[in-house]
């Protein structure tokens, strides 16, 4: 299943209309920022889906009953660009576990690439709500091999992928290589990729937007 989230009206396209705007991306705060909220919207969406249990609460007058969230998701992202996101939607399943993926595009000569990850650290996840972002889903060859290296630590019982921008590409082919446990959230889906496999009109490269060029 895959959730557009900006496909309705709501104050997160104008979160989303900021960190393309090329006048406003050269504060790269407002852009963490931006990206961060983002996070914590669609993590609130991703809470309706989950399992809730009934639970006592004290309060200085009584005692209320709450209907309180039964497992808590382990919350993976892939570095660099994704820690902001990853921040936001641990903003709000703040008790959650943690995990981190190191994958990058190593280009070649001829323009093509390969997607190489070098380190992983993460909890068990075998039968957890595991919840994976990165801010864009492109060609979606990093998210599934990000997926697939993720299941090292055990099979989740079901899997959030986040990406606050994705390509029409890069969803179907998401799609096609991830198991039927798994949801899509996007905060908006582009129809081109460049020769690159840069999203247009996407936003640029988000990674150093948020932390400054690398070499």
């Amino acid at each position: 299943m895959v959730h557009i989230v900006g496909a309705t009206n709501s104050v997160f396209n104008q979160f989303i209309s900021e960190i393309r705007d090329v006048n406003i991306q050269n504060d790269s705060m407002r852009f963490r920022r931006n990206l961060e909220r983002m996070g914590e919207i669609i993590a609130y969406e991703i809470s309706k889906t989950l399992s809730y249990e009934s639970s006592e609460v004290t309060t200085p007058l009584g005692i209320a009953n709450m209907s309180l969230l039964k497992d808590q998701p382990v919350i993976a992202t892939i570095l660099r660009a994704g820690l902001p996101l990853h921040q936001g939607i641990l903003n709000y399943f703040d008790r959650g576990q943690n995990a981190f993926i190191s994958a990058y595009r190593k280009h070649h000569k001829d323009g093509s690439f390969d997607i190489k990850v070098e380190y992983l650290s993460s909890p068990d996840l075998n039968d957890k709500i595991l919840i994976l972002c990165d801010p864009m889903l492109a060609t979606g060859a990093s998210m599934v091999l990000t997926y697939k290296t993720l299941l090292q630590r055990g099979k989740p019982r079901h899997t959030h992928i986040v990406s606050v921008i994705a390509s029409v590409e890069g969803v179907e082919y998401a799609k096609k290589h991830l198991p039927e446990n798994v949801t899509i959230w996007c905060g908006a889906v582009d129809d081109e990729l460049t020769a690159h496999s840069y999203i247009v009109p996407g936003l640029g490269d988000a990674g150093d937007l948020a932390y400054g060029t690398k070499i």
